[in-house]
């Protein structure tokens, strides 16, 4: 999943993103970007588990074609949105 990932929300209480949401992953951590705020993740298998202080956040990643992932936005186990990432550009 290394790379920078453009994510657009497909429904759910997330807010809308076009445009102003980012991912990027590098190994087994990764960041959130939102506008100038970088929010910290680690990726646990195609779990993406936030760091304090949004602890409880998971992100949860399916497959979803050639270069993207179905995601679903969790806290404390309860769904609170549905996502699309689609990647930008590949990590070496």
């Amino acid at each position: 999943m290394d790379g920078e990932w453009e994510v657009r929300r497909t429904g759910g209480f997330l807010p809308p993103m076009s445009g102003l949401v980012r991912k990027r992953i590098s190994g087994d951590r990764g960041w959130t970007i939102v506008g100038g705020l970088r929010v910290p993740f680690d990726v646990q298998g195609r779990e993406l588990r936030y760091r304090f202080p949004f602890h409880g956040l998971v992100d949860v990643l399916v497959p979803d074609g050639e270069d993207a992932y179905a995601g679903t936005a969790t806290l404390l186990g309860r769904r609170i949105g549905t996502f699309r990432m689609r990647r930008l550009t590949r990590r070496s």
